[in-house]
């Protein structure tokens, strides 16, 4: 496996080892010593799998603590537009993103920890994306920030139609007043 760190700092984007022949392909997307020697140290407890049609907008979400979740995510099935975040208070990134296109064709999967918050467009009918996290899901702890918020200016890329998102995406608050009411209840 190929480990390289993005542009923001502790983000990894891996792309595995393909062992192709006559009868298909085979590859390991995890191995915990493999991703140890990496640096990756994330103890994986949850599998999560979504198919989303093109035009679906999934995010951006993260947990807080004490629940703050690592994701490995990655496409096996289409092709989706990635959006991380970084949402760490004080972190000299904060509010920076990075953007990459996983699919089922390149196979690349991205090592996410906590304190960055995370989404996608789906750019094709009947993308599948799983996700490895190293703490169970916990409604009480789950937040948001918004896809279209002002001051991110992340650029969506167009998909010929609307956008479609959940009622509860379609709420969340922006950075700026997220970081405010986190403060507030300190």
């Amino acid at each position: 496996m190929k480990f390289t760190k993005m542009s923001l700092p502790d983000l990894i984007l891996i792309e595995p080892d393909l062992h192709k022949d006559a009868r298909g392909f085979f590859f390991e997307d995890y191995n915990k010593e493999t991703f140890a020697a990496a640096g990756v140290l994330a103890e994986f407890v949850q599998d999560n799998h979504s198919l989303s049609n093109k035009g679906v907008l999934r995010g951006l979400h993260f947990q807080v603590s004490p629940r703050a979740q690592d994701k490995l995510v990655r496409v096996v099935r289409g092709e989706a537009f990635d959006v991380i975040v970084d949402v760490r208070e004080g972190s000299k990134t904060l509010g920076k993103f990075v953007t990459t296109a996983l699919s089922a064709k390149n196979r690349k999967m991205i090592f996410i920890p906590e304190g960055f918050a995370h989404g996608f467009l789906a750019l094709e009918d009947g993308t599948e994306f799983l996700y490895k996290v190293s703490r169970v899901y916990s409604a009480p702890h789950e937040r948001g920030i918004a896809w279209d918020d002002p001051d991110l200016k992340i650029p969506w890329p167009k998909t010929g139609g609307r956008y479609f998102l959940s009622e509860k995406d379609g709420r969340h608050p922006s950075l700026k007043t997220f970081l405010k009411s986190a403060r507030a209840t300190g």
